[in-house]
């Protein structure tokens, strides 16, 4: 509902429970353990279905038949080349980024494609573009995230190619190999589990710059800088630096009463929305048990002693396995090097950014919130202007 008058309405901090827009797209019931993309389970999706099936979802509103869906992939290989100028650009935004945010190097490159490929406002668009648009940013950005790490190693990137589905492909990409069927379906499985979650705050970023009426490569360019701050999209790597750093089952306990005594976190448990196990670390844990072995093995004896631990210290707090707990042992076991487990992850979650985009940018609507101004009373009168020490 739109408001007329410019009374003032305080709200949480950090925004906690407020509402500022709606969305057909999907919704997170975190005292149930359950998410949805719009009207299906996302872990069944994940479990049951092709990323590209819940991709076609987001964008046209249902799953796709087999012709239907052979067509939109038609849609993304043709969508995913990267253009002559850009790639001329990519070994010197390598070396500029191989040591900083993983991500820096993709909103460089990003921003590069928009500019070859002459996007245009979503103010200035028709629906039909803004799909195009939306289609070509998701399609392009794995080959770009695969070329930029390349480069970084000192290799030359590789072609995509036409005979592998959109996560197997970026599997070949990143790693150099094709991958399993199993590889590819756990992939696949965290890839879908990840494309959306909620107004986070990757998303809203997304959403405010869309709302603006600017061109969606720069609404994915806010989303991908929220996206790199560490409390939002690096807790993968971290979580997997857990299990290094404990290294054995019987230094679990001493590892987690020692990390909280010196107030710090332990990273893959808690989550700010759900009050019970997140159903994507659970899905992906099966995932992880189907690759089985010694790793695999450790993890779950680690989030059995961690979670008896938590409650024990942290009492009355629900401090479950979260996302990244598992989403870091199943990259690993897929042979995804640790410096890409963010970028996997931006990857996927593009495909919600976009969806997210075009809804906001058919809205129309420009998000302008207000602030309570605490600082100190106005107006004053100017003080005399110092004169000058010569």
């Amino acid at each position: 509902m739109d408001r007329m008058d410019d009374t003032l309405i305080d709200v949480p901090r950090g925004l906690t429970n407020v509402v500022a827009a709606r969305t057909a797209l999907g919704d997170v019931r975190g005292h149930e353990g359950f998410y949805h993309y719009r009207q299906y389970s996302a872990v069944d999706l994940a479990r049951e279905r092709t990323f590209e099936e819940a991709w076609y979802l987001l964008l046209f509103g249902a799953l796709p038949d087999a012709g239907e869906l052979d067509t939109f992939r038609g849609r993304i290989r043709a969508a995913r080349a990267v253009p002559d100028a850009v790639r001329s650009l990519l070994p010197a935004i390598a070396r500029l980024t191989a040591d900083g945010d993983a991500l820096a190097g993709l909103r460089m490159a990003l921003a590069a494609v928009a500019a070859a490929d002459g996007v245009r406002p979503l103010y200035d668009e028709e629906p039909a573009q803004r799909l195009e648009d939306a289609i070509r940013v998701a399609a392009v950005t794995p080959v770009l995230l695969a070329a930029l790490h390349a480069l970084a190693a000192g290799r030359e990137p590789l072609q995509p190619r036409d005979d592998l589905g959109h996560v197997a492909g970026y599997l070949y990409l990143v790693t150099g190999r094709v991958p399993t069927e199993r590889e590819e379906r756990a992939l696949s499985a965290y890839m879908t589990a990840a494309i959306d979650h909620g107004f986070n705050a990757s998303t809203f970023t997304a959403r405010v710059i869309a709302s603006t009426g600017a061109d969606l490569a720069s609404a994915v360019g806010g989303a991908l800088g929220a996206l790199s701050g560490p409390l939002h999209g690096g807790a993968p790597a971290r979580a997997l630096d857990t299990l290094d750093e404990i290294g054995t089952p019987d230094r679990t306990d001493e590892w987690v009463r020692h990390t909280l005594s010196d107030g710090g976190r332990v990273m893959g448990f808690g989550h700010a929305v759900y009050r019970t196990e997140d159903p994507r670390s659970r899905m992906l844990r099966g995932f992880a048990e189907g690759f089985g072995g010694p790793r695999v093995e450790f993890a779950v004896q680690v989030e059995r002693r961690v979670q008896e631990l938590l409650a024990e210290l942290k009492p009355g707090r629900e401090l479950h396995t979260n996302v990244e707990f598992y989403a870091g042992v199943v990259m690993e076991l897929c042979g995804i090097p640790r410096s890409m487990f963010t970028p996997t992850f931006a990857a996927a979650r593009v495909v919600g950014w976009t969806a997210h985009i075009l809804e906001q940018a058919a809205d129309g609507k420009i998000l302008r919130p207000s602030s309570r101004y605490v600082g100190p009373a106005a107006p004053e009168p100017l003080p005399a202007r110092m004169p000058a020490v010569s």
